[in-house]
């Protein structure tokens, strides 16, 4: 995927983008992907409302937060180096602290004062100080995967990690966010940036094999021993091997659905081509230029027994498309219903270098987000009882609710369309990302409201309520200000699905050190108060709220 997006070459008819307003007047974003420095020490915040004092924890917080060394710049926003952010909320009062993960990426560049690990988007150049021949022979090793774990947080067994999309995580302290040991959870693979359930890790095989395969791990939930202060994922294990449908070019991947009996791999075409994986190195790319979009291949859903790893016989797949994030995924009357934020071009995600965020306002700016698809929120629908004998050329789904169809075809294959989650209102926001629900209590069940970003901008402008009943939305927005991911936190003895508040740091390029933490009412998605902080923070990626008792 090509580090500049090529606005005359892009076909551009994906429906989303035709349906949403064309944008004018873009501002520029480019003190929002700055380096900035890292405050370990907690420092207040002002309060302005009023933050409910039931609210007792942390809400933590990841993403890039350098983005060069030296004279070195990265190329990708993916590659910048982790920085974590801890929110820390007591009796209505907050405090603010942050720290880069002292990944063994971010230490070796610091060192060096240069970039010598390589990223996604970024290709580490040899060693200026050896000689001609060395460096090109450096050219023929296969690149150390990176662990620079900037993408989201993970509990397990009481111990916070945070990961990436390699197979590295590190260990955390949630309170001081200092950096402890380092995890690899199984030799050349690449883990998630995302659990579910806190037990299933979605991890892909070795990029370097000549047959491929998707390898879903099943780490057990026992509780940590008391005392016991290093990580542990003993006990992990294959739970099922899925081979690539095409074993020369495996698909990217960045998330995966998951029910109560199910786990679901989206198998999309966001293709890795391996023999470029093997020469990249050699011709000096970054990793992102192996990915291609070929929307010639259906999107297709692997579904397997999460208690037994036995996977369907039945392939399931739908018209090409791609996505990043589960909003949920749940059972009911013998149907797998999922629903997931997705596009129709897969190209954008090589789209998000630090030059097209960084491109002057206006024109320019308007340009180029105009040329890209919105990802907007579908629903999914998989019979899990066909055989042989269940009839062909008819709607399978009879789920009274669902406007979703599956279709068994000639060949015994089903074939899914799905079902819009939301109406034109959206349009004006851009469609949305970062999807989140009330996980406590309707993760892997039949739920009615999910909480998102809504992109008008390249990073997210809005945020916004999402009710499936009516397909209405409720919007906070102002200009000017730039949300992070929401995260639902239930409140005490809640009785209501929404019964609860909306988190978000919300950041500015308009006005220096002008960073907020944003408590709305989850039920009526109105404000209820703020704790300003005066740092600069740059666009984020995931996070958690970590209750403290």
């Amino acid at each position: 995927m090509s580090s500049t997006k090529q606005l005359n070459n892009r076909s551009g008819d994906n429906a989303s983008k035709k349906k949403c307003p064309l944008a004018t007047g873009l501002e520029g974003i480019a003190p929002l992907v700055r380096t900035v420095e890292e405050i370990p020490e907690p420092i207040t915040t002002v309060i302005k409302g009023n933050i409910p004092s039931w609210i007792n924890g942390s809400f933590l917080r990841n993403g890039p937060g350098r983005f060069e060394f030296g004279k070195d710049n990265f190329n990708h926003w993916f590659d910048g180096m982790a920085l974590m952010h801890r929110f820390y909320i007591h009796d209505s009062e907050v405090t603010y602290s942050s720290r880069f993960l002292r990944s063994d990426s971010y230490v070796r560049n610091s060192e060096k004062d240069r970039i010598v690990v390589c990223e996604f988007g970024t290709m580490a150049m040899p060693d200026p100080c050896k000689n001609f021949f060395s460096q090109f022979l450096s050219r023929f090793k296969i690149p150390k995967a990176t662990d620079n774990a900037s993408v989201n947080f993970v509990k397990y067994k009481g111990d916070y990690y945070v990961s990436t999309e390699t197979n590295y995580m590190r260990r955390v302290d949630p309170q001081s966010l200092e950096t402890k040991e380092k995890v690899q959870l199984l030799s050349m693979t690449t883990i998630t940036a995302r659990m579910e359930l806190n037990i299933f890790y979605r991890i892909q095989g070795d990029l370097f094999l000549i047959c491929f395969f998707y390898n879903i791990i099943r780490v057990p939930p026992p509780e940590k021993v008391e005392g016991e202060d290093k990580a542990d994922f003993s006990g992990a294990q294959v739970l099922c091997s899925i081979p690539a449908s095409d074993s020369r070019k495996p698909s990217y991947y960045h998330s995966f659905a998951m029910s109560e009996n199910y786990v679901v791999f989206i198998e999309q075409p966001i293709k890795l081509d391996l023999l470029k994986v093997m020469l990249f190195r050699i011709q000096g790319k970054s990793f992102d230029k192996v990915m291609t979009w070929e929307p010639q291949h259906d999107t297709i859903f692997h579904v397997v027994d999460r208690h037994t790893g036995e996977q369907s016989k039945v392939k399931y797949s739908a018209p090409p498309m791609f996505t990043l994030h589960q909003i949920n995924a749940y059972e009911d009357k013998g149907f797998l219903v999922m629903d997931m934020c997705c596009g129709d071009d897969g190209e954008v995600i090589g789209d998000f270098t630090l030059e097209n965020l960084r491109r002057a306002p206006g024109e320019e700016m308007d340009k180029f987000y105009n040329s890209m698809c919105r990802n907007l929120p579908r629903r999914y629908v998989l019979p899990l009882t066909v055989t042989d004998d269940t009839p062909s050329d008819q709607n399978l789904v009879t789920l009274p609710f669902c406007q979703a169809t599956a279709v068994k075809t000639g060949c015994g294959e089903v074939l899914c369309t799905h079902e819009e989650l939301y109406d034109e209102e959206l349009f004006q926001y851009g469609g949305l990302e970062f999807p989140q629900i009330n996980y406590a209590h309707y993760n892997a069940r039949p739920y009615r409201y999910y909480y998102a970003c809504g992109f008008g901008h390249l990073f997210s402008d809005s945020l916004l309520k999402m009710d499936l009943e009516t397909k209405k939305l409720k919007a906070w927005r102002h200009p000017g200000l730039f949300p992070s991911e929401p995260v639902f936190v239930p409140a005490p003895n809640a009785t209501e699905e929404d019964d609860g508040v909306v988190m978000s740091v919300i950041i500015t390029p308009r006005t220096e050190k002008s960073t907020f933490l944003l408590v709305l009412d989850a039920k009526t998605f109105t404000e209820l108060g703020r704790a300003e902080v005066p740092v600069n923070i740059p666009f984020g990626t995931h996070g958690v709220f970590n209750e403290m008792h």
